[in-house]
């Protein structure tokens, strides 16, 4: 699917993101969204955000909510939000240091940022305002992220737009591990895209806390996107360290039971992406029992994340509507 240059479009490269999707996606919206009949619309595992930036975009959105655990994935979007011009200034030094090395001062470039990103996240300091976890603060102004925060970001951004395949990747202590990319000519920093993106997010509330965080805010005119890290469909397969945390059978359990207060508490429209396990073992009804009351739908994809690369290519995923 094209991308629409005059639109605000993700700023960073997220594994599972949802680009190549959304024009299957769509077709699979509620028509209340279409009919101006949806106030809220909230992303609890917001990632890279395509469809959020899809939908703001396209429709008519009184109110948004996102979140994701991955609190410097969150800071990014706040910090573009409230502060992006500082931010453009310092990836503008970045990418002219950058481009105009060599390879290996490139390399010693890339895995300074990355030993310096690393370091700085042990004593560094989320709570910047107090939004972490706390929806019921206003957050429709500049708080107090503090400059160290718009670094951190920009070494973020820098690090996903140099890193290879542009893959986020934590080991188990957090982190990240992802080597030197090659590409030549890197957009390390698109100001114009930035200052899009910071215009959408001005009204939006944004939250680093558990995908129920916005509960209480949820009801019949809402639109609630769930995109949780998937179950693995192989053994060489399994990427969900999006952060210092797992998500393994029981919490895709636990996450149907709170598709399905959404559905009968909230009354909510509901739609959930996963992975089909049947792309490997036609036997694994896993997700088809979990979701046996609601619509399931198939979607084609392709999956560039894999250890072997024969594994790689097109793909089946889940799409889940209550609707």
């Amino acid at each position: 699917m094209s991308i629409n240059q005059n639109l605000a479009k993700p700023f960073l490269k997220w594994v599972g993101g949802k680009t190549q999707l959304l024009g299957q996606l769509e077709n699979f919206y509620p028509s209340e969204l279409k009919e101006g009949k949806i106030d809220k619309y909230f992303e609890l595992f917001v990632g890279g955000g395509a469809v959020f930036f899809e939908v703001m975009q396209k429709y008519t959105i009184k109110k948004a909510f996102i979140n994701d655990i991955n609190q410097d994935l969150i800071l990014a979007y706040r910090v573009i939000r409230d502060r992006a011009p500082e931010l453009i200034e310092i990836l503008s030094q970045l990418q002219a240091e950058y481009l105009n090395s060599n390879l290996k001062e490139r390399s010693n470039i890339f895995y300074q940022v990355r030993e310096n990103y690393n370091q700085q996240r042990i004593n560094f300091s989320y709570d910047g305002g107090g939004y972490w976890g706390n929806p019921s603060i206003s957050n429709h102004s500049v708080d107090n992220l503090s400059e160290e925060s718009i670094k951190r970001v920009a070494l973020i951004i820098f690090l996903n737009k140099t890193c290879f395949n542009g893959l986020y990747r934590t080991n188990k202590k957090g982190d990240f591990n992802v080597p030197m990319g090659r590409y030549k000519n890197p957009t390390i920093c698109n100001s114009d895209n930035i200052f899009k993106v910071s215009n959408l997010l001005k009204n939006v509330t944004i939250i680093s806390g558990n995908y129920d965080i916005f509960s209480q805010y949820i009801d019949s005119k809402s639109l609630v996107y769930l995109d949780p890290p998937y179950r693995p469909i192989s053994n060489t397969s399994s990427f969900t360290a999006y952060a210092k945390s797992s998500f393994n059978d029981d919490s895709q359990i636990k996450l149907s039971q709170y598709y399905q207060y959404l559905d009968q508490e909230c009354q909510a429209k509901v739609m959930l992406s996963n992975s089909d396990p049947r792309n490997t073992d036609s036997e694994d009804s896993f997700f088809d029992d979990l979701y046996s009351k609601y619509n399931i739908h198939r979607v084609s994809a392709s999956r560039m994340v894999n250890s072997k690369a024969s594994n790689r290519g097109k793909i089946r995923e889940l799409l889940i509507t209550n609707y």
